[in-house]
């Protein structure tokens, strides 16, 4: 810095950097408490409903949508068709969900939640979404923008595979 003796540059920029290991310290802990708050809360669910949470929320959208077909399931859960289909299969086998071929177009299946299903969902603690997309839905447009915005940044840096993004959280066998 001009006019400054050398020393008391050095003392400044060393007091910028540890003040910027602080906030990246401060950072990484309310990333911790995300994470963990979802895992706990993930594994609350599983605990009493008996199923994962992904598996919760798509039993909650086929609950609210009879008939659904699994496309419309992977949207509405924001997923990949095969991992929506991959989702289902335990659901099915159990029980919990019956599909049924479509009338129009055989190819495609309706997909019905059963009384066992009901019941799972009555055992599980909410939000059926999860934890982590109810928060997000309760905060403004303009924090939301700007989450998404700084987000976009950290994911750039991780060098992150976007294709993991189509991959909900609380899938079974996450932990």
């Amino acid at each position: 810095m001009p006019g400054m003796p050398r020393n008391a540059s050095s003392q400044v920029a060393v007091r910028s950097a540890g003040r910027r290991e602080d906030r990246t310290g401060v950072v990484l802990r309310k990333f911790r408490l995300v994470f963990n708050a979802v895992k706990t809360h993930f594994r609350e669910v599983e605990k009493k409903a008996g199923v994962a949470g992904a598996q919760v929320w798509a039993l909650s959208v086929i609950r609210d949508q009879p008939g659904i077909g699994v496309s419309a399931l992977a949207r509405a859960l924001d997923i990949h068709q095969s991992t929506a289909s991959n989702l289902l299969k335990p659901l099915m086998e159990r029980g919990l969900v019956a599909a049924a071929r479509a009338q129009a177009d055989r190819r495609s299946l309706q997909l019905h939640i059963s009384v066992k299903g009901l019941d799972v969902l009555k055992q599980a603690p909410g939000p059926a979404a999860g934890l982590l997309p109810e928060a997000l839905s309760r905060l403004d447009a303009q924090t939301l923008q700007r989450l998404d915005h700084d987000l976009a940044a950290l994911i750039v840096r991780l060098r992150a595979d976007r294709r993991a993004s189509k991959i909900p959280l609380g899938n079974p066998g996450d932990d």
